[in-house]
Formats: structure tokens, C-alpha cells, sequence
């Protein structure tokens, strides 16, 4: 589709009768819409499995919460081997700048899940920290980090 800033990956994809194009999600176990935002997803997700270690079985695309009467749908969760919520994830597409907005969407989805670990990347640029919820502060990490140091 278009070179991101990760390793290249290949996936599975098929074409509908009306031309679409779907990828195929091993998370979700079927096809789905092939949009930019889902094109990397589907590499960051790659990239956390094959290079960073995380267990496919941890790893939970486009979950659904509700908060304050709103449903909500998280991109991407990450869960220790305890059950507990690890990770949150947040995908843009390539060509959308990640901004004080998209920080505030994710913030909007800890206020219910309260996880202090975050990722932020549109595939060009990734940002991953930890929030302090008792100091209301984050901090930045220098890289993201592998699964066994969640």
C-alpha cells in the first residue's frame, strides 16, 4: 500500500465482487475493510508479535466500551498474562499528523480502562509512555518496549 516505518510484513488479502479491498486480521480471524488506518494497524500489530514478542493471545483489535452513555471502540489492547489491560493502542493513518487531539482520544478511553501504558503511531511516527494517573503527568519512552517489560 504505501512504506511505513516499520519492517515490511505480508498479509493475506482478498477483493470483493464490488472491488474492495480486505486484509486479513489473524486477531479478529477474518477479513476486513482495507482503509489506511487498518493498513497500520495490521503492520503494528505484525511488528509487536514478530519483533517485539508480544503473544498474538494478548492482543485484542477494535474493542468496544462505553463511557459516560458513549460507545467507544479502542483500536487495539494489549493484556498482561494476569487479564489486566497492559496496553492501550491508538492507529491514524499515515497521512493524519498525530496531535493533541489524538492524545485526547486515548485519554477519553483511560478515563474507563485506567491502563498507564499507551502507544500512539499513524506508522510513520510512533509515541509510547507511561501515565502517572496519581500525579497526572506521562512520560515518553525511547522506544517501545518488548512484552516482557509490560
Amino acid at each position: 500500500m504505501f512504506p511505513l516505518n516499520l519492517p515490511p510484513y505480508s498479509f493475506k488479502t482478498k477483493k470483493t465482487t464490488d472491488g474492495k479491498t480486505l486484509i486479513f486480521d489473524r486477531l479478529r480471524n477474518k477479513y476486513v475493510a482495507l482503509t489506511p488506518e487498518e493498513y497500520v494497524r495490521q503492520n503494528f500489530v505484525e511488528f509487536l508479535i514478530q519483533e517485539k514478542k508480544y503473544p498474538a493471545s494478548l492482543i485484542a483489535n477494535e474493542i468496544s466500551i462505553t463511557y459516560n452513555g458513549l460507545k467507544k471502540r479502542c483500536d487495539t489492547l494489549v493484556y498482561k498474562r494476569n487479564g489486566t489491560i497492559g496496553m492501550i493502542i491508538e492507529y491514524k493513518a499515515p497521512h493524519i499528523d498525530i496531535s493533541q487531539k489524538t492524545f485526547d482520544q486515548l485519554a477519553v478511553y483511560n478515563l474507563k480502562l485506567n491502563v498507564n501504558k499507551f502507544i500512539v503511531t499513524n506508522g510513520l511516527t510512533h509515541y509510547c509512555g507511561e501515565i502517572d494517573a496519581q500525579k497526572a503527568t506521562y512520560r515518553f519512552f525511547e522506544e517501545i518496549p518488548d512484552y516482557d517489560k509490560l
